[in-house]
């Protein structure tokens, strides 16, 4: 994906002091319309604040005119198309029927359709709910080609020790630092700290008999994996030998 980046800073300052020209379109310079309005009135309307306001409203107007017909269905599609190529996380439904001014379910069904006629085109990407949201994803079988392109061999990953610890944060969920530990046969607290770091994992709360810190995996875990709740991830006993099944399914 990329991110979008502008630079919005367009006030001029000139603007400032310009005059704002009467409701009833009268020359400023007419002195019976001068003579009428009081003093503090006459200041309040040239101020810079209310010239801004004036400026402000009249670019409102301006973009909701060239806005395109949301109500055919094409143009809907093309809106939110265009906001899922620059979002840097998923988006949720809610937020986009907002931005949108539009139905909620009317925008869901439609994110639906857009998914399911990306996949029958086959294309290189795809729409998939992740996190709560919406977010454009490559291919699983391009993932070579992507990392190669985005990498250009330099890459950093995590170490064998810091994926087996989310490994078990994710499937154990929420578990304390020792019971890590134990599961893994080593101190995990680097581990936990750099997972941490990497918003990969987030405490959750405290275990009430230890009194020890809980942890769970985030948010960003989840859209790194493409997953839209810690339920899809894939089944772990046939990955596992028995005896370490046993230990994963111990309480604690």
């Amino acid at each position: 994906m990329f991110d979008a980046a502008a630079d919005d800073d367009l006030t001029d300052d000139a603007e400032m002091d310009l005059p704002v020209a009467e409701e009833d379109d009268a020359p400023l310079i007419a002195a019976p319309v001068v003579a009428a309005v009081p003093e503090q009135a006459r200041r309040q309307r040239n101020s810079p604040a209310a010239v801004v306001e004036v400026d402000q409203r009249t670019s409102e107007m301006s973009e909701s005119a060239d806005l395109p017909d949301l109500a055919d269905e094409a143009e809907l599609t093309a809106a939110l198309e265009a906001i899922l190529l620059v979002v840097d996380e998923p988006v949720a439904e809610m937020q986009l029927a907002q931005i949108l001014e539009q139905p909620t379910e009317r925008v869901g069904i439609l994110l639906e359709n857009i998914s399911a006629r990306y996949t029958a085109a086959g294309h290189g990407f795809d729409l998939r709910r992740a996190a709560g949201g919406w977010r454009l994803y490559t291919r699983p079988e391009y993932a070579a080609y992507v990392e190669r392109f985005v990498l250009d061999g330099q890459s950093v990953r995590l170490t064998q020790a810091a994926l087996e610890t989310l490994a078990v944060v994710a499937y154990k969920q929420p578990v304390t630092r020792s019971r890590i530990s134990a599961i893994r046969g080593v101190n995990c607290d680097g581990v936990m700290r750099t997972l941490a770091t990497r918003g990969l994992i987030e405490e959750c709360g405290i275990e009430g008999e230890t009194g020890a810190h809980l942890y769970r995996t985030t948010d960003l875990f989840l859209e790194k994996l493409g997953l839209n709740s810690v339920d899809q991830l894939p089944p772990l006993a046939p990955f596992l030998p028995d005896d370490v099944e046993e230990v994963l399914d111990a309480p604690g």
